[in-house]
């Protein structure tokens, strides 16, 4: 694979892989980090069935491996063998014929004055995991699942710093009035492009959040508005639904991949799936001419 900074710059469209989490359950598994040391081989599997459903990206189960969301989960001592075997399991499962993208997202708390943390705790917590990936060998960093612009401005120019790779943020959006799309801390499409450009982020965009596939499109093609960065669309199957205590997302791979496409169309290149995709989803994503 060519260095990954010059596969974004072509603007060729690449496919990231789909969901880990909802994976994982389904197989049974217990989602999150842990499992890389708890099933190794349920992880390196579901990975190897995202490559041979033509995903081009493959995401280390590393979502939730950075050292304030451990130590919420009782694990902070393992942060290092988590992050590293994540980035093992995925690279044995692809070799080198994907790129190996280490996957970061919130720390579950909260910034001052909401919260009881500086950005200076939230940068060195971010900036600690990116380089134990980089190290442990990734190509490139993803930041995602972001539900605060300024923390995932922080994890970007941490990540930047610490890494010295490609550094992807994508921000989690819901629907607004008017027609228009917010976090759940309310933060506009607008300032999210501003912020995460500002930060350093070398490609941007959506993932996950209560938007369907098309929906997101719209969240693409008004970052576009704003921007001519490199720009990042990873939907769920659908919108999230209860249904008897559980949330499933419905979108068959079809439809899905209908509507990444319009992703596609309204400016994103790096395209792939979030909660409720399957590999499925992926190869149906992979077989249209994008």
């Amino acid at each position: 694979m060519i260095p990954f900074a010059e596969a974004i710059a072509s603007r060729k469209v690449f496919i990231i892989d789909g969901a880990m989490g909802t994976q994982l359950s389904a197989r049974g598994g217990t989602p999150g980090p842990a499992a890389n040391l708890n099933c190794p081989e349920l992880v390196k599997a579901i990975h190897a069935e995202y490559k041979r459903a033509g995903a081009h990206i493959i995401l280390t189960n590393t979502l939730t491996a950075n050292r304030i969301a451990l130590e919420h989960a009782g694990l902070a001592d393992k942060i290092r063998e988590i992050n590293e075997t994540g980035v093992k399991l995925a690279r044995q499962a692809v070799g080198d014929e994907c790129w190996v993208c280490g996957d970061m997202s919130s720390t579950g708390k909260f910034l001052e004055p909401l919260g009881d943390y500086t950005e200076d705790q939230f940068y060195d917590c971010f900036a600690e995991q990116a380089a134990i990936l980089a190290k442990a060998g990734v190509d490139l960093i993803i930041i995602e699942t972001m539900t605060d612009v300024r923390e995932a401005a922080i994890a970007a120019k941490a990540a930047k710093a610490a890494a010295g790779l490609p550094v992807i943020a994508c921000i989690a959006f819901d629907p607004a009035k008017n027609g228009e799309y917010r976090t759940m801390m309310g933060d506009t499409v607008e300032r999210a492009v501003e912020e995460l450009a500002d930060a350093g982020a070398d490609a941007i965009g959506a993932n996950c959040g209560t938007i369907d596939p098309i929906e997101m499109s719209e969240v693409i093609a008004r970052m576009k508005s704003f921007t001519n960065m490199v720009l990042v669309a990873e939907p769920n199957a659908g919108k999230p639904e209860l249904a008897a205590g559980e949330v499933t997302f419905k979108l068959s791979p079809e439809e899905f991949a209908e509507g990444v496409v319009r992703c596609v169309e309204a400016g994103a290149t790096l395209v792939g799936g979030c909660c409720g995709t399957t590999p499925a989803h992926i190869a149906a994503l992979a077989s249209r001419q994008l």
